[in-house]
C-alpha cells in the first residue's frame, strides 16, 4: 500500500487524472487545483475528466448555456444598455433571472463540493489538504456566494421598483426631451398635509442625457395652466389670489377642494403641480418624483453622504421661540469648504434659509441634486443597494411608468459625464429680489428664456446683487430670522448691542456667529452668510 501511495517506480503506470493513487504526490497536488480551476471556469469539466461523465455532461451545457447568456448581455450592454436594464427591471424577467441565480449557485456549490471528492483530499500530502480546502471555500464563496448575492439584490430591487414606480403606459419625449418635476416633500406633524417647498424640473435630452433644471421658488405667484388644464377654469387669470397662492400651496389646496377634477389619479396635488409647472415654463410636464424631506436624510446616509464644495457657511436652525415668530440660536453651523455630509447635515444644508432668502437655499439644493447624481454610480449601488433601495421605498413617490425605468436610467448614466446646467425663475436669474420677479413673474420672459436655454443659445446671468440684509423686506413665508435686527447699536428686541472687538471680526468663527445670533444681530449674519449659495459639488 506504501509503494502505492509514492509511486513505486515498479508499480504499473496508469491515467493519474482518474487514479491519482498511481501518482506522485506533486501530481496529485496539480491535479488537484487543476480540478479547482476548471470547476471555476467550466463547471462540469472537472467531472467530465476525472468523475461522472453524465453529471460533468449535464453540468457542461448549463455552463455553456450561461456563458453564452452573459456573453449576449454584455453585446446588448455595449448596443442597447436601456433594453438590457429594461430587462433586469422588468417584474416578470427580474424574478426568473433571480430563480435561475439560485440554481445557478446552489449547482454550482453541490459541483465544488464534488469536485472535493474526486479530488480525494486522503491521498493528498498533510500540508496540502487545508490549503486545498481553504482554496475551495474561498471560490464556493466567489462563485456560489455572488450568485446567491446577486439574487438577493435582485429581489430586493424588485420590491422597490414594484413599490416606487408605476405601471402606466410609456411615456413619449416632448420635442426631444423628457421633462420631470421633482419636488422636495415637506410634511410633519406641525404641518397641515404636504408643502412641496422644493421646486425643480428636470429637462432631459432623449438622445444625449443632457440636462437643465429649472426651480421655481416656493413663494412663487401667479403660476399659469395650460389650456388643456382642468385648473384653467378654477383659475383663468393663473393661481392669482395674492399671497395666499404661492405656488407650494397649490398641492394642498386641490388635494383639499379640487380632487375630483384629476379622477382616477393617484395624487390629485401632484398633477396640479405639474399643471402649474407646465403652464409657467411652457413646457410639457410628464411625470413627477416627491421625497419626503423628513426621509431625506436616509437615503443620503444610504449613499454614505455626499460630497459638497458647500460654499459659506449655513447655519442648523434651531426650534421657534414660543410666542413669537423668531428662533432660538442655531443648533449648529455648517463651514465653508468642501465635505462629506451625513445625512443629517444634508437635509439642513438644503433646507436652511435662516438669515438669508429662498434663493440661497435654491441654489444649495440645486448643488445637492448635482452631487447625488454624481455620486450615483456603480460602485456605490452595488455596495450599498440594499439601503438605498430600502431608503427610496420609503421616501419617493413617483408616476414614472416601471417598464421604462431602463432608459430613464440609460439617460442618467448619460447626463453624470455631463455639465448640469441650472436656472431659478426668480433672483438672480431674473434680477435682484427688490424687483418683486416672483410676485409679478412676465410669463412671456420666461418662456423665452427657458427655451433659450434648451436651444443652448442662452447666456448665464449675471449675478444679481442683492440688497443689504437691513434694507431687504422680508419675503412671505420666510423664517423669521431673515427679518432685520434693530435700529442700529440695538437688537431686534432693543437690547444695545456691545461692540464686538476687531480681531474677533478679522476671522468668521462659529463662536462670532453664533454670539451674532444670540444678540439678534441678524443684519450682521445676513451680510456674513450671503455667499451660502454659492456652491458645487464637490
Amino acid at each position: 500500500m506504501n509503494q502505492r501511495h509514492t509511486a513505486d517506480p515498479g508499480t504499473p503506470y496508469t491515467d493519474p487524472v482518474r487514479y491519482p493513487q498511481s501518482a506522485a504526490y506533486g501530481v496529485r497536488t496539480k491535479r488537484a487545483f487543476i480540478l479547482l480551476l476548471l470547476t471555476l471556469v467550466l463547471p462540469g469539466a472537472a467531472q467530465v475528466v476525472a468523475g461522472d461523465r453524465k453529471l460533468g455532461r449535464r453540468a457542461l451545457r448549463v455552463s455553456l448555456t450561461a456563458w453564452a447568456l452573459v456573453a449576449a448581455a454584455v453585446v446588448i450592454a455595449l448596443t442597447n444598455r436601456a433594453l438590457l436594464i429594461n430587462i433586469l427591471t422588468n417584474r416578470w424577467a427580474s424574478l426568473l433571472i433571480m430563480l435561475a441565480l439560485v440554481v445557478l449557485a446552489v449547482g454550482w456549490a453541490l459541483l465544488f463540493l464534488n469536485t472535493l471528492r474526486i479530488i480525494r483530499p486522503p491521498l493528498l500530502q498533510r500540508g496540502v489538504r487545508p490549503v486545498v480546502a481553504s482554496v475551495l471555500a474561498l471560490l464556493m464563496i466567489a462563485t456560489s456566494g455572488s450568485l446567491a448575492y446577486g439574487a438577493y439584490l435582485m429581489n430586493v430591487s424588485r420590491h422597490a421598483f414594484d413599490s416606487i414606480f408605476a405601471s402606466g403606459p410609456s411615456l413619449d419625449p416632448v420635442d426631444g426631451r423628457y421633462n420631470f418635476l421633482l419636488m422636495g416633500g415637506d410634511a410633519g406633524e406641525d404641518r397641515t398635509g404636504l408643502r412641496p417647498d422644493s421646486i425643480s424640473m428636470f429637462s432631459v435630452d432623449a438622445k444625449t442625457g443632457h440636462t437643465v433644471v429649472f426651480s421655481i421658488p416656493r413663494n412663487f405667484q401667479n403660476a399659469q395652466f395650460p389650456a388643456d388644464s382642468p385648473l384653467s377654469d378654477v383659475y383663468p387669470t393663473g393661481y392669482d389670489c395674492g399671497d395666499e397662492c404661492i405656488i407650494n400651496s397649490l398641492y394642498q389646496t386641490v388635494t383639499e377642494n379640487y380632487a375630483d377634477l384629476y379622477p382616477g389619479s393617484q395624487d390629485p396635488g401632484a398633477e396640479a403641480m405639474m399643471d402649474a409647472v407646465s403652464g409657467t415654463l411652457g413646457l410639457e410636464v410628464q411625470g413627477y418624483v416627491i421625497v419626503d424631506m423628513d426621509g431625506f436624510s436616509t437615503l443620503v446616509d444610504a449613499m454614505g453622504g455626499i460630497k459638497v464644495n458647500v460654499g459659506g457657511w449655513v447655519p442648523i436652525t434651531a426650534g421657534e421661540i414660543p410666542g413669537t415668530n423668531r428662533h432660538y440660536p442655531p443648533d449648529g453651523w455648517i463651514p465653508p469648504g468642501t465635505q462629506t455630509l451625513d445625512g443629517y447635515h444634508a437635509l439642513w444644508y438644503a433646507r436652511s434659509r435662516e438669515f438669508v432668502t429662498d434663493y440661497h437655499r435654491i441654489s444649495r439644493q440645486q448643488c445637492v441634486q448635482q452631487a447625488m447624481v454624481a455620486q450615483m454610480d456603480p460602485a456605490t449601488l452595488l455596495t450599498r443597494f440594499q439601503a438605498i433601495a430600502s431608503a427610496g421605498e420609503q421616501i419617493v413617490e413617483t408616476d414614472l411608468p416601471q417598464d421604462q425605468l431602463g432608459s430613464f436610467v440609460d439617460l442618467a448614466l448619460k447626463a453624470k459625464g455631463q455639465t448640469m446646467e441650472r436656472m431659478t425663475i426668480g433672483p438672480p436669474d431674473f434680477g435682484p429680489a427688490a424687483d418683486n420677479f416672483v410676485t409679478y413673474p412676465d410669463f412671456n420672459l420666461i418662456h423665452a428664456r427657458v427655451q433659450d436655454m434648451l436651444d443652448g443659445t442662452s447666456e448665464p446671468a449675471a449675478p444679481a446683487e442683492e440688497a443689504p440684509a437691513e434694507e431687504a423686506a422680508p419675503e412671505e413665508g420666510m423664517d423669521a430670522g431673515t427679518e432685520a435686527g434693530g435700529t442700529d447699536g440695538e437688537a431686534a428686541d432693543g437690547t444695545p448691542i456691545t461692540e464686538v472687538p476687531q480681531e474677533e471680526t478679522e476671522e468668521i468663527t462659529v463662536e462670532y456667529l453664533q454670539y451674532l445670533a444670540e444678540i439678534q444681530d441678524d443684519a450682521t449674519l445676513g451680510m456674513l452668510l450671503n455667499n451660502n449659495g454659492e456652491c458645487s459639488p464637490g
